[in-house]
């Protein structure tokens, strides 16, 4: 009875419940997906201000601001390398095993109102000013409000920037950052114990809206994007972490918790103040963490990246297009920009996919219909890898810059995560720096 006080145990049994009902009445299923949305948005409440007080504060102790300008193009180099592997597995995969061929898909007989929303939604990109204007908030406090990441990252920046100018008064400005910090860590670990009910509602709408039936029709491309997922993680990201000193499969153990809550909710973002706080109980500094984890959630989506190329060569195969050389390296390049404007949010791959169709017009838009029905199941497979990515990322950037305790990361690695199952108003008086 014990391990059913565990936070990872309530979660699975929440995921089988919800996987349960959605198959045997649907209707209750579907029914059930406020649950998961209300959690989120609980989630969301604190995600911007955890951000905000976390890369403000760590900026404003920094002495030598050049040093933070290092670990900001360090961390874009790494995004854009182990993206652009990310995409090449996806496109490598493909090709390989090909799943779509044998399905023979005359594109005029599928629905193209089905592609259309996504295929707008798309559109609305309308270049790269326009995107780099975005990242200005209209006002300070709009982005706080609003839950735009990039922006809340680019105030806390001149937030940090200025305060690291103004001496004493910065770092009197920095500890005042820091107890409210832990005031919203204080909050998510209350929230956090309300991911069984999250999970529950998500699994409960994904099975009954789409059925196991989707599941069957389409297997064949689902466990190829998981199996290249999976590969990517344990080869590339794995090697990668061995080279920085550490076990993939120890950081996995690890992050358990975190990754069975984004399995259940389909969402990266339901987890990212847990994960800022786990990565610095593993010896990265706040200010790396801060500046690292926001970043990635739209610069290195690796599980997105994956299923943008896998899912457009199955479209290709799967309607008979027969793509050269020359369109196989545009679809490359253009999914290397289109991913950056994805987001740990369930549903933005499937648009960023669209955006990527709609530069190879060989590829008829309407092949989307294809996978509409299945998207959401694959969406909890992009999530968890860019999870893994950006966690990985974190600790690589973070080792770096020198600002990384080995001896500490080994340490909590081989003695595993702290387990939930605490009272949660005793949980929430807990904070990375109570943890040392």
């Amino acid at each position: 009875m014990r391990y059913l006080k565990l936070l990872y145990v309530q979660v699975l049994i929440a995921i089988a419940l919800g996987v349960l009902v959605g198959a045997v009445w649907p209707a209750t299923g579907v029914a059930l997906k406020p649950l998961a949305d209300g959690f989120i948005r609980l989630v969301k409440l604190v995600i911007a201000p955890i951000i905000f007080v976390t890369v403000a504060g760590g900026i404003a102790r920094m002495s030598d601001l050049k040093a933070f300008g290092r670990v900001g193009i360090k961390t874009l180099v790494y995004f854009e390398v182990i993206s652009t592997m990310a995409l090449g597995v996806g496109l490598i995969v493909g090709l390989i095993v090909k799943p779509g061929r044998g399905f023979n898909v005359d594109p005029a007989t599928l629905d193209p109102r089905v592609a259309t929303e996504y295929a707008e939604k798309a559109a609305h990109g309308d270049g790269v000013i326009p995107w780099l204007l975005h990242l200005i908030p209209d006002t300070f406090f709009s982005a706080l409000a609003q839950g735009e990441l990039l922006q809340v990252l680019v105030i806390a920046i001149l937030t940090g920037i200025a305060c690291s100018r103004m001496g004493d008064f910065g770092h009197k400005v920095a500890d005042t950052l820091d107890q409210i910090g832990k005031v919203f860590f204080g909050i998510i670990h209350i929230v956090v114990r309300l991911a069984p009910l999250g999970a529950f509602g998500a699994m409960g709408f994904t099975i009954g809206k789409y059925g196991v039936a989707a599941l069957g029709n389409l297997a064949v491309l689902i466990a190829v994007f998981y199996g290249a997922s999976l590969l990517f993680v344990l080869v590339v990201l794995g090697l990668v972490a061995r080279l920085s000193g550490f076990s993939i499969f120890r950081f996995i153990a690890y992050i358990r918790e975190e990754l069975l809550i984004v399995l259940g909710t389909s969402s990266s973002e339901s987890v990212l103040p847990q994960m800022m706080e786990k990565l610095q109980r593993l010896g990265a500094s706040r200010s790396v963490t801060g500046l690292v984890i926001p970043t990635g959630y739209s610069f290195n989506l690796d599980g997105t990246n994956i299923y943008m190329t896998l899912a457009t060569l199955f479209l290709a195969q799967a309607t008979n297009t027969h793509l050269d050389g020359w369109q196989l390296a545009t679809i490359l390049g253009v999914a290397m920009l289109t991913s950056k404007g994805a987001s740990g949010v369930t549903g933005a791959g499937f648009i960023t996919l669209a955006a990527t169709l709609a530069v190879v017009p060989d590829i008829p838009i309407t092949a989307l219909a294809l996978i509409v029905g299945i998207d959401r199941f694959m969406s909890e497979c992009r999530a968890l890898t860019n999870l893994v990515g950006n966690g990985v990322a974190t600790l690589v950037v973070a080792r770096w810059e020198g600002e990384l305790d080995r001896d500490r990361l080994a340490t909590e690695l081989a003695r595993g995560p702290v387990v939930h199952e605490a009272h949660p108003l005793a949980e929430g008086l807990a904070t990375p720096a109570d943890t040392d």
